[in-house]
């Protein structure tokens, strides 16, 4: 049952960790997230709410084939990591991107404190997420997501809950 009544974001059970593979989850750092849409059952999207710590990052840069992406900045500072450069992204900003287009992205907290943003994202099933600096690709199945080297051969399961 999921709850039918507003409530405070700070509620919802933190996650931590990701679900890359070596020796990608390692370059991570300690971020977390809350899945707000999950803890409301909504299946179209994705809404989270996440904590880089100073040297932590959001991802591997990437992008999705089938899925829209748009980030929006709460508190802190943050560099966005784009096929166009380094962005400062501070509270009040935002960027979106549309599903099919290369510009490989990510956020990198670079500053000495934490900062916390906004993450919606659509949930097309055969989605792709490509990683163009690494050997990496996330395909999507019906039994979920998979971590694949670029030419299909899969890496181990992780280990860790991840995003």
């Amino acid at each position: 049952m999921h709850p039918s009544h507003p409530i405070s974001a700070d509620t919802v059970r933190v996650e931590s960790g990701s679900s890359y593979p070596e020796p990608f989850n390692s370059r991570m750092g300690s971020a977390d997230w809350r899945a707000l849409g999950e803890h409301f059952g909504l299946s179209q999207f994705g809404f989270n709410l996440e904590t880089l710590q100073p040297g932590d990052q959001s991802s591997a840069r990437h992008w999705h084939s089938l899925a829209d992406e748009l980030i929006y900045m709460l508190e802190g500072e943050l560099t966005l990591n784009t096929n166009d450069g380094a962005f400062s992204m501070r509270p009040g900003m935002c960027i979106g991107f549309r599903a099919g287009e290369r510009n490989a992205h990510h956020l990198v907290n670079q500053s000495q404190a934490p900062a916390r943003f906004l993450v919606v994202g659509s949930r097309v099933p055969g989605d792709t997420a490509f990683y163009p600096d690494d050997d990496l690709a996330w395909l999507q199945t019906e039994a979920g997501w998979h971590a694949v080297h670029k030419d299909g051969r899969a890496y181990p399961k992780s280990t860790s809950a991840g995003r």
